[in-house]
């Protein structure tokens, strides 16, 4: 059988695509309303509109991804030149070496490999389990959150252009392949067509998206249980960095962008909501005005 590879040309017309349908749909939705449909097929028309939206936007990033991921394969010298700066760096700032955080791991196989498990699924798993959990019961939530999800996310693959190799491959520094040594990595073999690249370790998009995750559900669930996704983040920091996928200053960048998009997030809400709030009390005060006048 032929292996279909989901290129990133394939990506960008497939995202080019679902954004037509969506737009479609929703033009079909408007001109349903006006026609005077059901309230109820309407309400379908702009889920399926949204859903394909949401699909196209996350094959945009899937593009960009593999884009930095082709690009980011040259140049491997300098690659490891920087990340032997920024190990050399964090040992003269006094930051713990994660060398010896992975020693401390490496005589406990189990312990071990559920950290390479942990890393190669939660990632992706828990964002997508938590974007699903939003779109479906906190829509009005959704936006924001997806929001910070695209931007952080773009921004850390745009840093990635300039490729930086993991701890795991400096031996020389003390560092070893975990995932390597069990069977567990997810480098190095195609899955579905796509290798994933080596050499895009900085900034970690893994720190991102596990502090991304636990300030959604910290902020729009209810209940104490909530709290417990601070472990998300704790175990995900601890998993990266006993694997040696990446150094402290990977989840340290990581974090920097994620605040800088978290704060413009919350300066272009700032500035919308005054608007919409003008524009709501106008009419309000109108219908005051003629019910006094009535």
């Amino acid at each position: 059988m032929q292996n279909l590879t989901l290129t990133w040309q394939t990506s960008v017309a497939a995202s080019a695509a679902l954004y037509g349908a969506a737009f479609t749909v929703r033009r079909l939705a408007a001109k349903r309303a006006e026609a005077g449909d059901g309230a109820g097929e309407r309400r379908r028309a702009r889920v399926a509109a949204d859903v394909l939206r949401e699909a196209g936007t996350l094959l945009a990033l899937f593009a960009l991804w593999q884009v930095v991921g082709h690009l980011s394969l040259m140049g491997t010298d300098h690659a490891l030149e920087r990340a032997e700066w920024i190990h050399r760096t964090e040992t003269d700032l006094g930051l713990p070496d994660e060398a010896s955080w992975q020693r401390a791991v490496i005589g406990h196989p189990w312990l071990a490999q559920a950290a390479n498990y942990y890393y190669a699924t939660m990632h992706f798993g828990v964002m997508l389990v938590v974007l699903l959990w939003l779109f479906l019961r906190h829509r009005e939530r959704y936006a924001w959150v997806r929001t910070t999800v695209v931007a952080t996310t773009a921004v850390c693959l745009l840093i990635q252009f300039v490729p930086v190799a993991p701890p795991r491959m400096l031996p020389g520094n003390g560092f070893m392949d975990l995932a390597a040594q069990y069977g567990q990595s997810v480098y190095g073999n195609a899955v579905a067509g796509v290798v994933a690249d080596q050499l895009s370790a900085m900034p970690s998009v893994h720190v991102a998206w596990c502090v991304i995750t636990a300030v959604a559900v910290i902020a729009v669930a209810r209940g104490p249980w909530r709290w417990l996704m601070v472990l998300h983040p704790l175990v995900t920091v601890w998993v990266v960095v006993v694997t040696a996928n990446h150094f402290w200053a990977d989840g340290l960048v990581a974090l920097a962008i994620l605040l800088t998009v978290y704060l413009v997030q919350a300066a272009v809400t700032g500035w919308r909501r005054p608007v919409a709030e003008a524009g709501t009390e106008a009419p309000a005060a109108a219908r005051e005005r003629s019910a006094a006048q009535g």
